[in-house]
């Protein structure tokens, strides 16, 4: 088989073969090479002991030498670092809490390495032991361009599983007896609808089978590790609801994600065609990669929020409650719950721009023109656009209320997902005029300069107790915002005078 390797690499493989030892490419890198896809990382297994890895590889780390698995590290010649992950072939046996191997043995047969790996795609190796590797070094020059540039070699590709032919067909099989590999490592399942999801696969139908009959086993994996299988099939798949649809039908969504599950067959008869756990995967497949979370939650509250009369009041609400649940479960870090969260509370929003509004939109620059609104400054969302009875039209502080809420760095994503879960419905009333529209009036408010969060008051909270006598305490921040609601309708009551003197009245109502 020819193939393009890193020089590094190669060179990893050198230092093995040179002093006696096999080294094999493994791993994911012949799978996606196969398939004409570039790898980015590169594994080599070997029958050197990890005690001899150390010393042949002294910049090595060793992250797991229990199981054999060192990193080694290579400079060009700039000092950039490369590492290639090496690990002695080995067996595992008695598998604990559905996922670590109990009993690790280092064996130096490479088809009793491979025969415990999970699928059959995964389980190919390049024998890099041949001879010629090692005169390689007479024929590659050692600077920059040969460590980090690729070059095409000729080994022998080692395929005892039938990988090939399950590439060329596309399916996802496993190593031997599926119930066998599920029981021994429970995040195999998730890993098998992933890779059909991400490559676009059928998972064999035993195997299928099979992950059904071994819940109990993937019930015990880390909500960590099922996190990051997730996230893989979300953001490496061109059609998610592919995996999703997997992980349903397989029983193991209800172990991570029931909230999801929940929302099969919730019927939506006002506005869509789709139930809402059809919508959701549909809204998913549409969205950019930066709003897909938020897209597969927005409506993950609907179930709850149902009524007799086909409406979801206060799905956006509940729903970010809900997803900041299920986040804080699946061990998301507080900067992903909060952004993913805001999103979803936010989606419903409607902008009811109007003709002259797009008119001067479309014939001037966003900083010239000046459309005139009726003053409102209620900004929430209505459950469905068919039920607006009376347009009322944004105030300029409406705008800044909308800005403030959202957060200015979130109002780009907010637009994304508001796109992607209206083009996903195909009777939807929606029009890309509402969000041009609305980018627009934004551009407009920036551009004045105006106070949008407490921090641009002309006051602070020293203020408040130096002037009014305001001791420290919850009084201090309700005041604040309170002035920040009055600047928002009015920016020109952003003055120290002015706002003392609203700080005043507030506070003396606020004590009667």
């Amino acid at each position: 088989m020819q193939i393009e390797i890193p020089h590094y690499v190669v060179s990893v493989a050198r230092i093995l073969v040179k002093e006696g030892y096999k080294a094999y490419l493994v791993g994911g890198e012949i799978r996606d090479t196969l398939l004409g896809i570039e790898p980015h990382d590169y594994d080599i297994a070997t029958d050197a002991l990890p005690d001899v890895l150390v010393e042949l590889f002294p910049k090595s780390i060793a992250v797991g030498a229990q199981f054999g698995t060192v990193v080694a590290i290579q400079q060009n010649s700039d000092g950039e670092n490369y590492t290639v992950e090496i690990t002695t072939l080995r067996n595992e046996e008695d598998y604990l809490q559905g996922r670590w191997p109990s009993k690790v043995t280092f064996v130096r047969n490479i088809e009793e390495d491979l025969q415990r790996r999970d699928f059959t795609i995964n389980a190919m190796a390049l024998d890099l032991s041949e001879k010629g590797i090692i005169y390689l070094e007479h024929t590659l020059v050692e600077n920059e361009y040969a460590l980090t540039h690729k070059h095409t070699y000729e080994f022998s590709l080692l395929d005892f599983y039938n990988g090939q032919e399950d590439l060329k067909n596309k399916i996802i099989r496993t190593v031997g007896d599926p119930m066998a590999r599920f029981t021994e490592d429970g995040l195999r399942p998730y890993r098998a609808c992933r890779f059909a999801s991400q490559l676009g696969f059928t998972i064999e139908p035993n195997t299928f089978v099979a992950i059904t009959k071994c819940l109990n086993v993937s019930a015990m994996v880390s909500m960590e590790r099922v996190r990051d299988e997730f996230m893989k099939l979300l953001m490496k798949s061109a059609k998610p609801s592919i995996g999703l649809d997997l992980l349903r039908t397989s029983g193991l969504m209800q172990l991570f994600l029931p909230e999801l599950v929940a929302t099969t067959e919730i019927q939506q008869v006002i506005g869509h065609s789709f139930d809402v756990y059809q919508h959701l995967l549909r809204t998913t497949d549409l969205a950019p990669d930066i709003v897909k979370l938020a897209a597969l939650f927005h409506d993950i509250a609907k179930p709850e929020t149902a009524t007799n009369d086909g409406h979801f009041y206060g799905h956006d609400q509940a729903g970010a409650e809900l997803t900041e649940k299920i986040m804080r479960r699946l061990k998301f870090s507080n900067l992903e719950i909060k952004s993913v969260s805001n999103l979803v509370r936010w989606h419903m929003f409607y902008y009811p721009y109007n003709e002259k509004e797009l008119q001067e939109i479309n014939k001037t620059p966003t900083s010239e023109f000046d459309v005139p609104v009726e003053q409102t400054s209620s900004i929430e969302a209505t459950e469905h656009k068919e039920d607006i009875k009376e347009v009322k039209f944004w105030s300029d502080g409406a705008v800044r209320r909308f800005i403030r809420r959202v957060g200015l760095e979130n109002i780009e994503d907010l637009f994304a997902l508001r796109i992607a879960d209206a083009t996903s419905e195909p009777i939807s009333m929606w029009s890309p005029e509402e969000i041009v529209a609305l980018q627009a009036r934004i551009s407009k408010v920036l551009e004045q300069d105006n106070a949008l969060k407490i921090a641009d008051l002309a006051i602070n909270g020293q203020d408040l107790m130096t002037v009014c006598s305001l001791p420290p305490g919850e009084l201090i921040g309700k005041t604040l915002n309170f002035l920040l609601e009055q600047v928002l309708e009015n920016p020109n009551l952003n003055g120290k005078e002015e706002l003392l003197s609203l700080a005043k009245e507030f506070i003396a109502r606020e004590n009667t």
